[in-house]
């Protein structure tokens, strides 16, 4: 159990049966009445944000996450499969536990799966991802009209806004956090 003086971001605590991480935390102490404990709770498996008060000194159960790092090895339609790289075994993952994360995930990328006891929880991919794009339109010389960018398709199957001189079969690095184009790869 932790109490209020425990909070900090990050702590994954169990409010009612589900698992929320806390974002953001402020002590408040008012000139009357207790003091008490304003945050931000993120779910852990559904990614909706919500504010919640707590009097100071209140306890909640604090949960601990095991970070396994994983190889994505494929999607087969109703599951996505990892292997954990040090024992082998095969992890199945629901999508909605991946979440916006099979935006990026391609075949042999190594990533880190949230695990709470043996459920995978979510997904953590790096950062930066290098990616190869596999259809995209032409650029037009001149045609800046449109802010100089264009959608391209990645190997992932994610859309991009790319620069107009992006051509396909470049590999390019994009931001996963955003999903926007960072830099071209150099060879």
């Amino acid at each position: 159990m932790a109490t209020t003086s425990d909070f900090r971001n990050g702590l994954v605590i169990n409010l009612d049966g589900e698992l929320f991480t806390i974002v953001y935390f402020q002590h408040v102490k008012p000139g009357k009445g207790g003091a008490f404990v304003r945050t931000k709770l993120k779910n852990v498996k559904t990614g909706r944000v919500l504010d919640r008060t707590f009097r100071s000194g209140e306890k909640v159960e604090d949960v601990r996450l095991e970070r396994k790092h994983v190889q994505f090895l494929y999607n087969d339609g109703s599951q996505f499969v990892f292997m954990d790289t040090n024992s082998y075994e095969q992890i199945f993952v629901d999508p909605e536990n991946v979440g916006d994360a099979s935006k990026f995930l391609i075949e042999t990328m190594e990533v880190e799966l949230l695990m709470h006891g043996n459920q995978a929880l979510g997904v953590d991919l790096p950062i930066f991802v290098e990616l190869t794009i596999t259809k995209t339109d032409p650029g037009v010389r001149g045609d800046t009209a449109s802010g100089g960018s264009k959608p391209a398709t990645l190997e992932s199957g994610a859309v991009v806004q790319v620069p107009l001189f992006i051509e396909e079969g470049e590999k390019i690095k994009v931001d996963t956090r955003t999903g926007e184009y960072v830099e071209r790869v150099k060879n």
